[in-house]
């Protein structure tokens, strides 16, 4: 049996510091903890500002 690491990402809005943290998610907005920026909607929005995903210029991904 192999042991396989995860490893999550925080993705920040260039726009306005907001962070989206892969290991907690956004339960308020239906969004479960350990969800993948990969997985998530390309319509889904900065929680503060509402720039969306598919303005990958927008955000920056930072290893945790």
């Amino acid at each position: 049996m192999s042991t396989q690491t995860l490893t999550y990402a925080l993705y920040v809005c260039l726009e306005c510091g907001w962070i989206y943290d892969e290991t907690l998610g956004m339960p308020e907005r239906g969004i479960p903890p350990g969800t993948k920026w990969e997985t998530l909607p390309d319509d889904f929005k900065c929680g503060d500002c509402d720039i969306q995903k598919r303005d990958t210029h927008m955000w920056q991904k930072l290893p945790v």
